[in-house]
Protein backbone atom coordinates (compact mmCIF):
# COMPACT_ATOMS: atom_id res chain seq x y z
CA UNK A 1 0.00 0.00 0.00
CA UNK A 2 1.43 3.15 -1.15
CA UNK A 3 1.45 6.18 1.95
CA UNK A 4 0.79 9.14 0.14
CA UNK A 5 3.08 12.00 1.82
CA UNK A 6 4.19 15.41 0.63
CA UNK A 7 7.39 14.83 -0.58
CA UNK A 8 10.63 16.60 0.34
CA UNK A 9 11.80 17.63 -3.03
CA UNK A 10 15.44 18.18 -3.42
CA UNK A 11 16.20 16.88 -0.10
CA UNK A 12 16.67 13.20 0.07
CA UNK A 13 20.28 11.67 0.87
CA UNK A 14 21.24 11.09 -2.94
CA UNK A 15 19.05 13.96 -4.81
CA UNK A 16 20.27 16.83 -2.88
CA UNK A 17 23.83 19.02 -3.96
CA UNK A 18 25.94 18.72 -1.09
CA UNK A 19 26.83 22.49 -0.91
CA UNK A 20 23.49 23.42 0.01
CA UNK A 21 23.26 20.46 2.78
CA UNK A 22 26.28 22.16 3.69
CA UNK A 23 24.85 25.82 3.96
CA UNK A 24 21.20 24.74 5.39
CA UNK A 25 22.59 22.58 7.75
CA UNK A 26 25.55 25.36 9.07
CA UNK A 27 22.87 27.78 8.40
CA UNK A 28 20.50 25.83 11.18
CA UNK A 29 23.68 25.55 13.55
CA UNK A 30 24.65 29.21 13.28
CA UNK A 31 20.76 30.04 14.19
CA UNK A 32 20.44 27.57 17.07
CA UNK A 33 24.00 29.19 18.64
CA UNK A 34 22.74 33.01 18.43
CA UNK A 35 19.67 31.95 20.93
CA UNK A 36 21.94 30.06 22.75
CA UNK A 37 24.00 33.11 23.11
CA UNK A 38 21.48 35.61 23.64
CA UNK A 39 19.87 33.30 26.40
CA UNK A 40 23.16 33.13 28.11
CA UNK A 41 24.43 36.41 27.84
CA UNK A 42 21.41 38.82 29.27
CA UNK A 43 21.95 37.80 32.61
CA UNK A 44 25.07 37.71 34.55
CA UNK A 45 27.22 34.78 36.08
CA UNK A 46 25.29 34.44 39.28
CA UNK A 47 21.77 34.17 37.46
CA UNK A 48 23.70 31.72 35.08
CA UNK A 49 24.38 29.31 37.86
CA UNK A 50 21.55 29.53 40.02
CA UNK A 51 18.75 27.14 39.84
CA UNK A 52 15.88 29.00 39.33
CA UNK A 53 13.68 26.01 39.93
CA UNK A 54 14.18 22.20 40.76
CA UNK A 55 12.42 21.18 37.81
CA UNK A 56 15.11 23.31 35.60
CA UNK A 57 18.58 23.17 34.82
CA UNK A 58 21.37 25.92 35.76
CA UNK A 59 21.59 27.61 32.69
CA UNK A 60 25.16 27.54 32.49
CA UNK A 61 24.57 23.08 32.57
CA UNK A 62 22.64 23.69 29.17
CA UNK A 63 25.32 25.55 27.81
CA UNK A 64 28.21 22.84 28.52
CA UNK A 65 25.45 20.18 27.94
CA UNK A 66 24.60 21.45 24.04
CA UNK A 67 28.45 21.67 23.82
CA UNK A 68 29.15 18.27 24.85
CA UNK A 69 26.28 17.15 22.72
CA UNK A 70 28.09 18.39 19.69
CA UNK A 71 31.43 17.35 20.29
CA UNK A 72 30.24 13.56 21.01
CA UNK A 73 28.37 13.59 17.53
CA UNK A 74 29.64 15.72 15.28
CA UNK A 75 33.65 15.46 16.19
CA UNK A 76 33.69 11.54 17.69
CA UNK A 77 30.88 9.72 16.33
CA UNK A 78 31.14 11.31 12.71
CA UNK A 79 34.38 12.70 12.50
CA UNK A 80 35.91 9.94 14.89
CA UNK A 81 37.97 12.48 16.63
CA UNK A 82 39.71 12.27 20.45
CA UNK A 83 37.25 13.43 23.12
CA UNK A 84 38.20 17.28 24.15
CA UNK A 85 36.82 16.84 27.33
CA UNK A 86 35.50 13.16 28.11
CA UNK A 87 36.26 13.92 32.28
CA UNK A 88 33.12 16.17 31.59
CA UNK A 89 31.11 13.51 29.69
CA UNK A 90 29.24 12.16 32.71
CA UNK A 91 28.61 15.43 34.23
CA UNK A 92 26.62 16.57 31.63
CA UNK A 93 24.77 13.46 30.90
CA UNK A 94 20.75 14.16 31.35
CA UNK A 95 20.06 11.10 32.30
CA UNK A 96 22.70 10.66 34.79
CA UNK A 97 22.00 13.34 37.20
CA UNK A 98 18.44 14.71 37.66
CA UNK A 99 17.89 18.33 37.42
CA UNK A 100 17.41 19.21 40.57
CA UNK A 101 20.84 17.72 41.36
CA UNK A 102 23.38 19.62 38.82
CA UNK A 103 24.23 22.30 40.57
CA UNK A 104 26.19 20.24 42.82
CA UNK A 105 28.23 18.67 40.27
CA UNK A 106 31.11 20.07 39.33
CA UNK A 107 30.03 22.27 36.49
CA UNK A 108 32.08 24.59 34.37
CA UNK A 109 32.65 28.47 35.04
CA UNK A 110 29.91 30.67 32.37
CA UNK A 111 33.15 31.57 30.99
CA UNK A 112 34.68 27.65 30.54
CA UNK A 113 31.52 26.74 29.10
CA UNK A 114 31.30 29.15 26.57
CA UNK A 115 34.81 28.71 25.27
CA UNK A 116 34.03 24.48 25.51
CA UNK A 117 30.96 25.55 23.43
CA UNK A 118 33.11 27.56 20.75
CA UNK A 119 35.71 25.24 20.47
CA UNK A 120 33.51 23.01 19.56
CA UNK A 121 31.79 24.77 17.18
CA UNK A 122 35.18 25.73 15.45
CA UNK A 123 35.93 22.21 14.74
CA UNK A 124 32.54 21.01 13.60
CA UNK A 125 32.37 23.48 11.01
CA UNK A 126 35.69 22.14 9.94
CA UNK A 127 34.32 18.72 10.09
CA UNK A 128 31.03 20.07 8.04
CA UNK A 129 32.78 21.67 5.57
CA UNK A 130 35.40 18.32 4.56
CA UNK A 131 31.88 16.18 5.13
CA UNK A 132 30.65 14.50 1.74
CA UNK A 133 27.35 13.96 3.98
CA UNK A 134 26.28 10.80 2.19
CA UNK A 135 27.70 7.12 2.98
CA UNK A 136 26.03 6.35 6.24
CA UNK A 137 22.85 7.15 8.26
CA UNK A 138 24.05 9.50 10.19
CA UNK A 139 25.92 11.69 7.44
CA UNK A 140 23.12 10.98 4.69
CA UNK A 141 21.23 14.47 4.21
CA UNK A 142 23.23 15.88 7.01
CA UNK A 143 21.20 13.98 9.13
CA UNK A 144 23.71 14.64 12.35
CA UNK A 145 24.01 18.21 12.15
CA UNK A 146 20.29 18.67 11.60
CA UNK A 147 19.67 16.58 14.62
CA UNK A 148 22.18 18.94 16.74
CA UNK A 149 21.31 21.86 15.44
CA UNK A 150 17.47 20.67 16.49
CA UNK A 151 19.28 19.54 20.15
CA UNK A 152 20.27 23.03 20.64
CA UNK A 153 16.87 24.60 19.80
CA UNK A 154 14.92 22.26 22.15
CA UNK A 155 17.57 23.65 24.88
CA UNK A 156 16.97 26.81 23.82
CA UNK A 157 13.73 26.32 24.76
CA UNK A 158 14.45 24.49 28.27
CA UNK A 159 15.99 27.68 28.78
CA UNK A 160 13.29 30.40 27.64
CA UNK A 161 11.52 28.74 30.30
CA UNK A 162 14.31 28.86 33.01
CA UNK A 163 14.10 32.93 31.77
CA UNK A 164 10.15 32.93 32.67
CA UNK A 165 10.98 30.36 36.21
CA UNK A 166 13.61 33.01 37.08
CA UNK A 167 13.11 35.87 39.74
CA UNK A 168 13.78 39.97 38.67
CA UNK A 169 13.61 42.16 36.56
CA UNK A 170 12.91 41.39 32.94
CA UNK A 171 15.91 39.99 31.12
CA UNK A 172 14.86 39.73 27.54
CA UNK A 173 12.57 41.83 25.38
CA UNK A 174 11.02 41.20 21.89
CA UNK A 175 7.83 42.97 19.90
CA UNK A 176 4.29 41.79 20.58
CA UNK A 177 2.76 39.72 17.98
CA UNK A 178 0.04 41.78 15.95
CA UNK A 179 -3.60 41.28 16.39
CA UNK A 180 -5.17 38.46 13.31
CA UNK A 181 -6.61 40.42 10.11
CA UNK A 182 -9.42 38.27 9.96
CA UNK A 183 -10.80 35.89 12.50
CA UNK A 184 -11.57 32.29 11.69
CA UNK A 185 -14.95 31.87 9.99
CA UNK A 186 -16.21 29.63 12.30
CA UNK A 187 -15.03 28.48 16.12
CA UNK A 188 -15.18 24.64 15.28
CA UNK A 189 -14.79 22.60 11.83
CA UNK A 190 -15.71 19.24 10.51
CA UNK A 191 -12.78 16.99 9.78
CA UNK A 192 -14.12 14.16 7.40
CA UNK A 193 -13.75 10.58 8.44
CA UNK A 194 -11.40 8.15 6.86
CA UNK A 195 -7.66 7.06 6.32
CA UNK A 196 -4.70 9.87 5.95
CA UNK A 197 -0.98 8.90 6.31
CA UNK A 198 0.23 9.57 9.80
CA UNK A 199 4.39 9.83 10.22
CA UNK A 200 6.87 10.41 7.85
CA UNK A 201 9.34 8.35 5.82
CA UNK A 202 10.46 11.27 3.43
CA UNK A 203 11.73 14.43 5.86
CA UNK A 204 15.18 13.86 5.91
CA UNK A 205 16.03 15.69 9.78
CA UNK A 206 12.97 13.81 11.29
CA UNK A 207 13.74 12.01 14.20
CA UNK A 208 13.06 8.34 15.37
CA UNK A 209 9.84 8.73 17.20
CA UNK A 210 8.02 10.51 14.09
CA UNK A 211 8.73 7.44 11.27
CA UNK A 212 7.57 5.76 9.98
CA UNK A 213 4.86 6.73 7.68
CA UNK A 214 1.85 5.15 8.56
CA UNK A 215 -2.13 4.93 7.45
CA UNK A 216 -4.43 5.51 10.20
CA UNK A 217 -8.32 5.42 9.88
CA UNK A 218 -9.77 8.56 12.05
CA UNK A 219 -13.27 8.95 12.56
CA UNK A 220 -14.79 12.23 11.86
CA UNK A 221 -15.23 14.65 14.38
CA UNK A 222 -15.10 18.60 15.18
CA UNK A 223 -11.70 20.54 16.06
CA UNK A 224 -11.50 24.12 17.08
CA UNK A 225 -10.17 26.07 14.59
CA UNK A 226 -7.92 28.49 17.07
CA UNK A 227 -6.18 27.10 20.58
CA UNK A 228 -8.88 27.74 24.02
CA UNK A 229 -7.69 31.70 24.99
CA UNK A 230 -7.30 32.55 28.90
CA UNK A 231 -10.81 34.21 28.46
CA UNK A 232 -12.44 31.16 28.03
CA UNK A 233 -10.26 29.38 30.84
CA UNK A 234 -11.27 32.40 33.21
CA UNK A 235 -14.99 31.20 32.19
CA UNK A 236 -14.05 27.91 33.35
CA UNK A 237 -12.89 29.25 36.69
CA UNK A 238 -15.35 31.28 37.47
CA UNK A 239 -17.69 28.19 36.71
CA UNK A 240 -15.90 26.70 40.00
CA UNK A 241 -13.86 24.67 37.63
CA UNK A 242 -10.65 23.86 39.96
CA UNK A 243 -13.27 23.31 43.12
CA UNK A 244 -15.51 20.37 41.10
CA UNK A 245 -13.91 17.05 41.29
CA UNK A 246 -16.61 16.09 38.14
CA UNK A 247 -14.50 17.69 35.63
CA UNK A 248 -10.97 16.19 36.66
CA UNK A 249 -9.11 12.95 36.30
CA UNK A 250 -9.15 11.54 39.33
CA UNK A 251 -4.83 11.74 39.71
CA UNK A 252 -5.58 15.64 38.53
CA UNK A 253 -8.10 16.17 41.08
CA UNK A 254 -5.18 14.46 43.81
CA UNK A 255 -2.25 16.79 42.35
CA UNK A 256 -4.82 19.91 42.61
CA UNK A 257 -5.87 19.03 45.53
CA UNK A 258 -2.58 18.33 47.20
CA UNK A 259 -0.32 21.45 45.81
CA UNK A 260 -3.62 23.88 46.15
CA UNK A 261 -4.02 24.86 41.94
CA UNK A 262 -6.70 27.42 41.49
CA UNK A 263 -5.57 28.73 37.99
CA UNK A 264 -2.66 28.23 35.68
CA UNK A 265 1.02 28.69 36.43
CA UNK A 266 2.13 32.72 37.06
CA UNK A 267 -1.52 33.55 37.20
CA UNK A 268 -2.66 35.56 40.52
CA UNK A 269 -5.33 37.55 41.67
CA UNK A 270 -4.48 41.16 42.82
CA UNK A 271 -7.81 43.81 43.36
CA UNK A 272 -9.84 41.80 41.70
CA UNK A 273 -8.53 40.81 38.54
CA UNK A 274 -6.37 38.01 37.62
CA UNK A 275 -2.56 39.24 36.73
CA UNK A 276 0.39 36.96 34.91
CA UNK A 277 3.97 37.15 35.13
CA UNK A 278 5.59 36.81 31.71
CA UNK A 279 9.46 36.98 31.69
CA UNK A 280 9.71 39.30 34.66
CA UNK A 281 6.80 41.46 33.99
CA UNK A 282 3.53 41.57 35.62
CA UNK A 283 0.30 42.14 33.48
CA UNK A 284 -3.23 41.33 33.42
CA UNK A 285 -4.24 37.92 31.75
CA UNK A 286 -4.86 38.69 28.07
CA UNK A 287 -8.69 37.27 27.14
CA UNK A 288 -8.16 37.15 23.59
CA UNK A 289 -4.49 34.99 23.78
CA UNK A 290 -4.45 31.09 23.96
CA UNK A 291 -4.01 29.96 27.56
CA UNK A 292 -0.45 28.97 28.35
CA UNK A 293 1.26 27.28 31.10
CA UNK A 294 -1.18 24.85 31.99
CA UNK A 295 -1.23 20.69 32.31
CA UNK A 296 -2.47 17.91 30.48
CA UNK A 297 -4.89 17.85 33.90
CA UNK A 298 -6.08 21.11 33.37
CA UNK A 299 -6.64 21.08 30.03
CA UNK A 300 -8.40 17.73 29.82
CA UNK A 301 -10.73 19.52 33.31
CA UNK A 302 -11.82 22.43 31.39
CA UNK A 303 -12.64 20.32 27.67
CA UNK A 304 -14.69 17.97 29.90
CA UNK A 305 -16.53 20.94 31.25
CA UNK A 306 -16.97 22.52 28.26
CA UNK A 307 -18.39 19.34 27.31
CA UNK A 308 -15.93 18.28 24.84
CA UNK A 309 -12.64 16.40 25.30
CA UNK A 310 -9.21 16.58 23.78
CA UNK A 311 -7.96 15.47 20.57
CA UNK A 312 -6.49 12.19 20.13
CA UNK A 313 -2.59 12.37 18.50
CA UNK A 314 -3.92 11.24 15.42
CA UNK A 315 -6.90 13.76 14.89
CA UNK A 316 -4.19 16.63 16.05
CA UNK A 317 -2.10 15.64 13.10
CA UNK A 318 -5.07 14.98 10.79
CA UNK A 319 -6.16 18.33 10.89
CA UNK A 320 -2.34 19.77 10.72
CA UNK A 321 -1.43 17.70 8.01
CA UNK A 322 -4.49 15.99 5.61
CA UNK A 323 -5.41 17.74 2.18
CA UNK A 324 -8.74 16.34 1.51
CA UNK A 325 -8.65 17.40 -2.00
CA UNK A 326 -5.45 16.00 -2.90
CA UNK A 327 -5.53 12.80 -0.27
CA UNK A 328 -2.67 13.80 0.95
CA UNK A 329 -0.70 14.32 4.29
CA UNK A 330 1.10 17.85 3.93
CA UNK A 331 4.60 18.92 5.63
CA UNK A 332 2.79 21.87 7.59
CA UNK A 333 -0.68 22.67 7.58
CA UNK A 334 -0.38 25.38 4.83
CA UNK A 335 1.48 23.73 2.44
CA UNK A 336 4.84 21.81 2.27
CA UNK A 337 7.06 25.00 2.48
CA UNK A 338 9.29 25.71 5.25
CA UNK A 339 7.52 28.18 7.55
CA UNK A 340 7.67 31.68 7.32
CA UNK A 341 6.81 35.48 8.99
CA UNK A 342 3.51 34.97 7.85
CA UNK A 343 2.91 31.24 8.76
CA UNK A 344 3.35 30.71 12.23
CA UNK A 345 4.54 32.47 15.77
CA UNK A 346 8.26 30.47 15.94
CA UNK A 347 11.99 30.67 17.06
CA UNK A 348 11.44 33.89 19.44
CA UNK A 349 10.64 36.27 17.70
CA UNK A 350 7.90 37.24 19.84
CA UNK A 351 7.60 36.30 23.85
CA UNK A 352 4.16 35.41 24.02
CA UNK A 353 1.59 33.70 21.63
CA UNK A 354 -0.46 36.11 19.23
CA UNK A 355 -4.04 36.07 19.50
CA UNK A 356 -5.96 32.88 18.75
CA UNK A 357 -7.18 33.16 15.70
CA UNK A 358 -3.83 34.38 14.08
CA UNK A 359 -1.84 33.74 10.93
CA UNK A 360 -4.42 33.45 8.79
CA UNK A 361 -1.88 32.86 5.90
CA UNK A 362 -0.67 29.63 7.83
CA UNK A 363 -3.98 27.74 8.44
CA UNK A 364 -5.00 23.94 6.85
CA UNK A 365 -7.17 23.12 4.12
CA UNK A 366 -10.20 23.30 6.50
CA UNK A 367 -9.35 26.81 8.08
CA UNK A 368 -7.94 25.48 11.24
CA UNK A 369 -5.00 28.07 12.51
CA UNK A 370 -2.31 28.24 14.62
CA UNK A 371 -1.51 24.59 14.92
CA UNK A 372 2.16 25.50 14.47
CA UNK A 373 3.94 27.47 16.90
CA UNK A 374 2.10 29.72 19.90
CA UNK A 375 1.46 27.34 22.40
CA UNK A 376 2.07 23.60 22.45
CA UNK A 377 -1.08 21.36 22.39
CA UNK A 378 -2.25 18.75 24.77
CA UNK A 379 -3.19 16.03 23.37
CA UNK A 380 -5.24 13.01 24.54
CA UNK A 381 -2.69 10.52 23.60
CA UNK A 382 -0.06 8.38 25.31
CA UNK A 383 3.25 8.88 24.18
CA UNK A 384 3.51 5.77 22.32
CA UNK A 385 5.48 4.16 19.28
CA UNK A 386 4.41 4.51 15.58
CA UNK A 387 3.76 0.82 14.05
CA UNK A 388 7.77 0.16 12.66
CA UNK A 389 9.20 2.19 14.78
CA UNK A 390 13.11 1.65 15.02
CA UNK A 391 15.50 3.51 17.71
CA UNK A 392 18.10 5.43 15.78
CA UNK A 393 20.62 7.02 16.88
CA UNK A 394 19.89 6.24 20.46
CA UNK A 395 17.14 4.61 22.58
CA UNK A 396 17.20 7.44 24.96
CA UNK A 397 16.10 9.99 22.38
CA UNK A 398 12.57 8.65 22.32
CA UNK A 399 12.36 5.12 23.82
CA UNK A 400 12.53 4.98 26.95
CA UNK A 401 10.11 7.64 27.57
CA UNK A 402 7.22 5.16 25.57
CA UNK A 403 4.41 4.57 27.93
CA UNK A 404 1.37 6.14 29.46
CA UNK A 405 3.39 7.92 31.79
CA UNK A 406 3.81 10.83 29.07
CA UNK A 407 1.41 12.79 27.26
CA UNK A 408 1.61 13.87 24.08
CA UNK A 409 2.11 17.37 22.64
CA UNK A 410 2.39 18.81 19.22
CA UNK A 411 2.67 21.96 17.23
CA UNK A 412 4.90 23.75 19.08
CA UNK A 413 4.95 27.19 20.76
CA UNK A 414 6.34 31.02 19.99
CA UNK A 415 9.74 29.22 22.06
CA UNK A 416 10.50 26.85 19.02
CA UNK A 417 12.58 27.35 16.20
CA UNK A 418 11.25 25.93 12.50
CA UNK A 419 14.18 23.77 12.44
CA UNK A 420 12.56 21.78 15.92
CA UNK A 421 8.75 21.86 14.68
CA UNK A 422 6.84 20.44 11.66
CA UNK A 423 3.60 18.70 10.98
CA UNK A 424 5.01 15.45 12.85
CA UNK A 425 6.91 16.75 15.49
CA UNK A 426 6.22 14.97 18.73
CA UNK A 427 6.88 16.36 22.20
CA UNK A 428 5.94 14.56 25.72
CA UNK A 429 5.72 15.32 29.39
CA UNK A 430 3.84 14.75 32.41
CA UNK A 431 0.76 15.27 32.94
CA UNK A 432 1.15 17.94 36.01
CA UNK A 433 3.65 19.97 33.79
CA UNK A 434 2.62 23.24 33.72
CA UNK A 435 6.17 25.12 33.15
CA UNK A 436 6.50 24.86 29.50
CA UNK A 437 4.66 26.70 27.37
CA UNK A 438 1.87 24.34 27.40
CA UNK A 439 -2.13 25.30 26.37
CA UNK A 440 -4.75 23.28 24.00
CA UNK A 441 -7.60 23.30 21.33
CA UNK A 442 -10.96 20.79 22.33
CA UNK A 443 -12.47 18.30 19.63
CA UNK A 444 -15.53 16.43 20.16
CA UNK A 445 -17.39 13.36 18.11
CA UNK A 446 -19.41 14.15 15.42
CA UNK A 447 -22.91 12.43 15.15
CA UNK A 448 -23.70 9.80 12.93
CA UNK A 449 -25.69 11.82 10.55
CA UNK A 450 -22.34 14.35 9.78
CA UNK A 451 -20.63 11.35 9.79
CA UNK A 452 -22.64 9.78 6.72
CA UNK A 453 -23.30 13.75 5.27
CA UNK A 454 -19.88 13.58 4.67
CA UNK A 455 -19.14 10.30 3.48
CA UNK A 456 -21.99 10.38 0.45
CA UNK A 457 -20.56 13.60 -1.15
Amino acid sequence: MTHPEAPVAGLGPDDRDPEALRAGALAALTTARERTRLLTTCVDEAELTAQHSPLMSPLVWDLAHIGNQEEQWLLRAVAGRTAMRPEIDSVYDAFEHPRAERPALPLLSPTEAHHYAAEVRGRVEDVLAGSPLRGSRLLDAAFAFGMIAQHEQQHDETMLITHQLRRGPAALTAPDPGPPASPPAAAEVLVPGGEFTMGTSTEPWALDNERPAHRRDVAAYWIDTAPVTCGAYLEFMADGGYDDARWWDPAGWSHIREHGLVAPLFWRREGGQWLRRRFGVTEPVPADEPVLHVSWYEADAYARWAGRRLPTEAEWEKAARHDPAADRSRRYPWGDADPGPGHANLGQRHLRPAPAGAYEEGQSPLGVRQLIGDVWEWTASDFLPYPGFVAFPYREYSEVFFGSDHKVLRGGSFAVDKVACRGTFRNWDYPVRRQIFSGFRTARDASAEEHRGKGSR
